[in-house]
């Protein structure tokens, strides 16, 4: 094979050549790649060379579109790494195509081993064809097809990393029955007053909406007492209702503040998350969380949980100050806040399938938690499920 001829290179690579351009464009629409950068190579197999001697077909690092790969353009190269076939270049302004510099590199660690499973590469084994396969982006799964990158990972909190009963039974009615206490002891502060100021805007737009349990905000000239009274009432209504509303969820924070420092409240998370996000963070994806609750809320759940203070796992939070959770327009909005090229970088964990729903629209990866008391999801609804954390 060393001496083979151009006719003999162009035939024996034919139909590896088009399995390579085929994966480039898959890779590229999944996300798991970008632009022009980036390798693989694919050994040839052929039952009547000895593996020593099959070629190997590589596509170019640059200077191609992942998405516009065809046959013509892959590398073929000898056992050794000599190159045998170079890509038709393209006109101007098409840059010329390039070899990857870790072709040596390719054939050292595995392309050049006839033990199928050799360092990072697997065999892909199919009804016509047997190779090895090195994926650059990705890992490999237990039936070894190719997962995209995770550089990031985003949480949900009630049903997710948290049982919803401790949501429903410790959070909403320790700040339901604290939120006169609190306005009362707080009321003259900024603080109070900035969320006193949500309120009434939220409530006013309540009021015009018709929404149940909306009743009037007096005036401030009205007197402290009457105002918290009326503030009670709408909040009582909101929780009931479990109003997903910034205003609603910054008081609720605050209200749960006081609860954490007095040891009143106390985080709880599934047994699997601690085990989970310390092997996130050693692997060096960043993980994230994004709640209805606000941030302060998050800060606190996880910083006095059952397994002690867990922030040191996480990057950041976001809260609905940045988005509906249920709108697109939220996920790709952190999708950019968290620096990855490609929103199919970050993977979003919920139990909540219109919030799957939007976050795949916005092209993220996602995945639907699976906890005991979480509701009942539709139907073929298309997504994978996980009852633990373990599991990814």
């Amino acid at each position: 094979m060393a001496a083979a001829s151009a006719a003999v290179v162009n035939g024996v690579s034919q139909e590896t050549r088009a399995l390579v351009s085929e994966l480039r464009r898959q890779f590229y629409t999944l996300g798991w790649t970008s632009g022009t950068g980036g390798s693989i190579a694919i050994k040839v197999h052929d039952d009547s060379i000895p593996k020593p001697q099959q070629l190997i077909v590589m596509s170019p690092s640059s200077g191609v579109q992942k998405e516009r790969m065809v046959p013509e353009d892959m590398y073929v190269l000898s056992p050794s790494g000599s190159v045998l076939k170079v890509p038709f270049p393209k006109p101007y302004p098409h840059k010329p195509p390039k070899c990857s510099e870790c072709a040596s590199l390719f054939i050292k660690l595995g392309l050049n081993r006839s033990t199928p499973n050799y360092g990072p590469y697997h065999r892909v084994s199919g009804a016509e064809r047997n190779t090895n396969i090195a994926v650059k982006a990705g890992t490999m799964n237990l039936n070894h097809s190719p997962e995209p990158s995770r550089r990031c990972i985003v949480l949900d909190i009630e049903g997710t990393t948290t049982p919803i009963s401790f949501v429903m039974d410790a959070l909403f009615p320790y700040a339901r029955d604290n939120v006169g206490k609190h306005l009362t002891a707080t009321y003259e502060t900024e603080e109070t007053q900035y969320d006193i100021k949500l309120l009434r805007a939220q409530i006013k737009d309540d009021l015009k909406q018709g929404v149940i349990g909306a009743v009037p905000i007096p005036l401030d000239d009205a007197g402290k007492e009457e105002i918290i009274r009326s503030l009670v009432s709408n909040v009582g209504a909101m929780i009931k209702a479990d109003r997903k509303v910034t205003a609603l969820k910054q008081l609720q924070g605050h209200i749960w503040r006081t609860g954490f420092q007095n040891n009143e409240l106390k985080g709880v998370v599934f047994d699997d998350v601690p085990e989970a996000l310390e092997k996130w963070h050693a692997s060096g994806i960043k993980v994230y969380i994004y709640s209805s609750g606000s941030r302060e809320a998050q800060r606190l759940i996880f910083g006095n949980s059952n397994y002690g203070d867990l922030r040191k796992y996480l990057c950041g939070f976001f809260d609905t100050t940045i988005g509906n959770k249920r709108e697109s327009r939220s996920y790709f909005e952190i999708s950019q806040s968290v620096g990855v090229d490609n929103p199919s970088e970050v993977l979003f964990i919920t139990d909540v399938y219109q919030e799957a729903i939007a976050a795949k629209e916005a092209g993220l990866d996602v995945i639907i938690s699976i906890r005991p008391g979480n509701g009942p999801l539709p139907e073929n609804h298309g997504f994978k499920t996980v009852g633990s954390f373990l599991e990814i």
